[in-house]
């Protein structure tokens, strides 16, 4: 009898050093199932964040801000996701400034459906966002065609060496205010597919980080081609920041964080309506 061969399943994330760091095993097929394979798509988190709202892909990277807008398509994965645990998004200027001066001010921003701009929003609602690709944020604050830009990725360790100044840790500030770690992004999967699949899924998700983690110089060199000319000691750095304990599996705790910015979200009239973190394992 022929064996049946894998189904093969689109996986999208977004071409960032953590997102190679944590997809390495899976990419170059250290990991493999009997029951699917990937065909791994690159893509900017503001457009997977859009294209999830149409269910394009079986698994995806989205901000959890997205999951409210997509909850009917996706489950949340339990492993996958991206915290900052008292640092996140920072919003910066061109000048020393307080916060209480944000508002009323024109912000670039990386993304409607960002998490970084559902909390900056909570922080201060009176804002102009303008939605600039989070790689040109920094030139648009440097050309003045903004009062400040809230800069995601790799530009949270680096916005200083361009003489920027920070006004705000988003993710220092949520933890300041609830205790709790700030959910930034995630990895979801299909509620249409079936359970043995999706329970597949979630365990090859899972072992590629726990395989990045254990293999952690060669996931790293591999990931060093997506890290945007960030010198290799930085790159592990920010790699350390978003793919650690919390990434292999996401507890209790960051369901419970989930949920707090969600029902934050809801109350503020941010999130048109309630919405339930589920997350699958």
């Amino acid at each position: 009898m022929t064996a049946l061969l894998p189904i093969e399943l689109e996986c999208a994330h977004s071409p960032d050093s953590d997102d190679a760091y944590m997809f390495y095993a899976l990419a170059t097929r250290k990991i493999r199932s009997r029951l699917v394979s990937f065909r791994h798509v690159l893509e900017e988190i503001e457009s997977l964040n859009s294209k999830a709202r149409e269910g394009c892909y079986a698994l995806t990277a989205i901000s959890y801000h997205a999951y409210a807008y997509v909850s009917d398509r996706y489950a949340l994965m339990a492993s996958g996701s991206s915290v900052g645990d008292g640092y996140g998004p920072v919003l910066v200027s061109s000048r020393p400034m307080a916060l209480a001066e944000i508002k009323g001010k024109k912000i670039a921003v990386p993304g409607r459906l960002t998490t970084a701009c559902l909390a900056l929003q909570i922080v201060e609602p009176d804002i102009e966002m303008v939605v600039v690709p989070f790689d040109k944020i920094l030139d648009a604050l440097a050309e003045h065609s903004v009062d400040l830009g809230l800069v995601i990725h790799e530009s949270q360790l680096t916005f200083s060496r361009g003489g920027f100044h920070k006004v705000l840790d988003l993710g220092a500030w949520w933890k300041l205010q609830f205790n709790l770690p700030l959910p930034l992004g995630a990895n979801a999967v299909l509620r249409s597919l079936s359970q043995e699949v999706r329970d597949e899924c979630c365990r090859l998700m899972r072992e590629s980080i726990q395989y990045a983690l254990d293999n952690h110089e060669e996931a790293l060199n591999y990931a060093m081609q997506f890290a945007r000319d960030l010198d290799p000691r930085l790159a592990e750095k920010f790699i350390g920041m978003y793919v650690n304990h919390h990434t292999v599996d996401c507890g209790d705790v960051i369901p419970r964080a989930a949920q707090h910015l969600f029902d934050l979200g809801s109350a503020c009239g941010l999130i048109p309506h309630q919405v339930t973190a589920e997350f699958v394992r």
